[in-house]
């Protein structure tokens, strides 16, 4: 099977979209710019399109023959509230945004896919190019489906590829199953009775209190699940206090809680509340745990994860296919999607020494490796052609 020549041919076109792309990125929710050109494009394709789903998301949709399976391709346009570090010419243009996580080179390797496609007609169904908007916040995944992407474009599966540095070029890797985790936020407000500070025993210290909750929390992930299970609690934040000799009356913590499994998030939330207010108790303070739930774990469908995994092997060689890779914490907003309709998720090798040498995503000199933009088109185009197969 291998790499679609044709795409070959495009890596200039696809280059330059790609590079206008990451020269004038835009944030979340904010994508007009990006979606006016996804839009212009797949309209010179041929490829109908349908704007408004999650105020800037695009939707094309392209017909072959007169077959009835349908499925959906994803892409995210959202770029990071970063300041660019390179100095290459197709640096950011707008101050204080990045695509540093190569949602533009997503997007151009999906037109990429939709203008071979387009031309070929080697399929016989309906394919959906989803470009969705607010990946890295935001959730416009959830906003998409709220809105009724799969009702108004039906289709029976839905799959999402991101780049991955350090991963060599031509490589990918998938597992069935929960690949990357949810991703919940919280505030603790710790509350005690303020005092002069060489005075503490007039007062209830929340910052010792705090403290004390900050180490108890991490027992929830040492004691609290399964030693095969997997969690992370992390405190980013402490705040108490304006002054050097004085206890304060409150401190707020705030931080990050990433699990695989809804049974391990739900428990993580339960024993957050119950070490908080029984910690605090103990130092004769209180605490109150808001506990704001963000991205779910994305969980890729068995089936569809081996007809990937397949597709990608004739494509580029089983040795060239991570079918043992490592899960990650971090979170995406595919999961969404993948909730809704069973699909699959794969990493795509970015290769190493682009940008700054080595460096990973949401790195202020993290650049999209351009040489890998007919490699993730093709996977797309041979995923189509699998899936929708012509009957002969």
């Amino acid at each position: 099977m291998g790499i679609v020549e044709n795409l070959e041919s495009l890596l200039p076109d696809l280059t330059r979209i790609r590079r206008d792309l990451h020269a004038h990125p835009e944030l979340a929710f904010g994508e007009q710019r990006t979606s006016d050109v996804v839009a212009r494009e797949l309209e010179s394709y041929g490829v109908a399109v349908h704007r408004g789903l999650a105020g800037t998301g695009v939707v094309g949709t392209l017909h072959s023959g007169s077959g009835k399976r349908a499925i959906g391709l994803r892409a995210d346009m959202d770029a990071l509230p970063i300041q660019e570090t390179n100095t290459f010419d197709h640096r950011s243009q707008n101050d204080g945004k990045m695509h540093a996580c190569g949602h533009d080179g997503h997007s151009a390797m999906l037109l990429g896919a939709a203008r071979h496609l387009a031309q070929s007609r080697n399929f016989d169904g309906t394919v959906h190019f989803i470009f969705q908007p607010a990946e890295e916040h935001g959730g416009g995944g959830s906003v998409m489906v709220e809105q009724g992407l799969f009702e108004t474009f039906p289709m029976d599966a839905v799959y999402g590829l991101h780049n991955w540095p350090g991963l060599a070029l031509g490589q990918f890797a998938l597992i069935p199953g929960p690949m990357m985790a949810s991703a919940d936020h919280f505030d603790i407000v710790v509350r005690g009775h303020g005092a002069h500070a060489a005075m503490p025993h007039l007062g209830v210290d929340p910052v010792v209190a705090g403290s004390a909750i900050v180490q108890a929390l991490q027992t929830l992930v040492s004691r609290g699940i399964e030693p095969v299970d997997a969690a992370v609690i992390s405190v980013t934040q402490f705040h108490a206090g304006d002054a050097y000799n004085v206890i304060p009356t409150e401190a707020t913590l705030r931080g990050t809680v990433r699990t695989f499994k809804p049974a391990t998030r739900d428990a993580m939330e339960a024993g957050m509340r119950r070490v908080c207010e029984h910690t605090a108790a103990a130092f004769g303070a209180t605490a109150e745990l808001t506990y704001m739930r963000g991205y779910p774990p994305l969980i890729n469908n068995p089936e569809h994860t081996a007809i990937c995994a397949g597709v990608l092997e004739a494509m580029v060689g089983k040795d060239h296919v991570h079918r043992q890779f490592p899960p990650t914490m971090g979170a995406e907003d595919f999961a969404y999607m993948l909730e809704a309709k069973p699909g699959c998720y794969v990493f795509m090798g970015n290769g190493q020494g682009v940008g700054t040498p080595g460096c990973m995503l949401h790195n202020p000199g993290y650049d999209f490796n351009d040489a890998a933009l007919p490699i993730g088109a093709s996977y797309w185009v041979r995923l189509v052609e699998h899936c929708l197969q012509k009957a002969f």
